[in-house]
């Protein structure tokens, strides 16, 4: 009989989402302004999602719009930094 796989879940997965979108914006070289115009979100919604200070969660529709705006994949939001 084959073991069980623990599964491992991100516990604070907004919070490297987060994380990722700030860094995948930096390195695509545009401000958080530029990317809640691309997304037609407000500028301050924008700074909420990357503030830490923040606890705002975000629709999946506004995470992929996010995504496509910055040229990356899901998956690469969602991935852990190390």
């Amino acid at each position: 009989m084959k073991k069980k796989e623990t599964l491992k879940f991100d516990t604070d997965i907004y919070n490297t989402i987060r994380k990722n979108i700030k860094k995948y914006r930096k390195l695509k070289g545009i401000t958080a302004m530029e990317l809640s115009e691309m997304v037609d979100l407000s500028h301050d919604f924008i700074r909420q999602i990357e503030s830490e200070k923040t606890a705002y969660n975000f629709s999946v529709d506004t995470f992929y719009k996010i995504s496509v705006a910055l040229g990356v994949k899901l998956d690469d939001l969602i991935k852990k930094q190390k």
